[in-house]
């Protein structure tokens, strides 16, 4: 298993870099015109406008130079720069990499898209270490994916969302937000949307009612949080108190600001990643400006 791992590492850390980027367009440009038959784990795979597959793997740099390509280059928003797959009886591997392109900032597409490499490759050494030790306790099977959507794209906005799935009997999920100003070539932070930290208090109230009125609402919905005149049920410190100053968000088509939590974070694992839209009125006063919170 080990020799295996090895093995899985160094083909994942050597995954060829294209050489000739005119050739590489233009097979890509002929081949979307052919039907392809995708296998069934690529299925997922999103992108704004087009998703380009140079081979299976890309580089930075071919993501950046495929941002300067005529035409090409004002359509492509997010490709997929490196791919990894590995499967047998104990462990079951499959790491997609984004990369941001067409911004008309190299600079910041290098600090993207280099962050997302390392993202995944520190995912996977993670996930060596992690087979290493069940291996000592006698063995099991362990899961990893990792990949990402775009949730949202509009003519100032692109939101990119990395999700990360890990699996040992049961699976926990786990998402990662990045919001681009097209405009600016900016990457838009939560604190960078209100006139102070008085933001975390009013977003976190506002999250305690939108998760008590929908556990009224429907029973079958469980959220760790204190109802009020009543004892907590679970210990006070695993109930959700407010959120974090740097807190997973985006903003969505409508302009409204979204706050997410991991698998886990604030209720049981069936209820996954959950999600609150806030009311801009909820906020209002205590945002810079409407310039993205409409």
């Amino acid at each position: 298993m080990h020799d295996k791992l090895n093995r899985m590492k160094q083909e994942y850390e050597s995954i060829p870099i294209p050489d000739e980027l005119n050739e590489m367009v233009n097979r890509t440009i002929a081949s979307r015109r052919k039907k392809i038959k995708a296998m069934p784990w690529l299925a997922s795979a999103a992108a704004a406008c087009i998703l380009l597959f140079a081979g299976v793997n890309a580089s930075p740099a071919f993501a950046q130079a495929l941002s300067e390509v005529p035409v090409l280059g004002k359509i492509v928003k997010v490709i997929t720069i490196r791919e990894y797959a590995e499967q047998n009886e104990n462990t079951d591997v499959h790491l997609k990499t984004p990369g941001i392109a067409g911004t008309g900032d190299p600079e910041l597409e290098q600090s993207l898209n280099t962050k997302y490499l390392e993202e995944n490759k520190k995912l996977y050494e993670d996930f060596k270490d992690e087979v290493a030790q069940l291996e000592k306790g006698g063995g099991g099977h362990l899961g990893l994916e990792s990949g990402y959507e775009v949730v949202t794209d509009t003519d100032r906005l692109l939101t990119l969302s990395r999700y990360v799935v890990e699996s040992a009997g049961s699976s926990a999920e786990s998402r990662k937000y990045d919001t681009i100003d097209k405009i600016n070539h900016i990457v838009i932070t939560l604190p960078s949307l209100f006139s102070d930290d008085r933001y975390i208090q009013a977003i976190s109230d506002n999250i305690k009612e939108q998760m008590r009125q929908q556990m009224k609402d429907d029973p079958n919905k469980v959220y760790w949080v204190q109802q009020p005149g009543t004892e907590p049920d679970m210990p006070e410190e695993e109930m959700f108190r407010s959120i974090a100053k740097d807190q997973n968000f985006y903003i969505n088509q409508d302009g409204k600001l979204v706050i997410s939590f991991d698998e886990y974070d604030v209720a049981p694992g069936y209820m996954g990643v959950v999600e609150f839209t806030i009311p801009t009125e909820a906020i209002q006063d205590l945002l810079v400006s409407n310039e993205y919170i409409k």
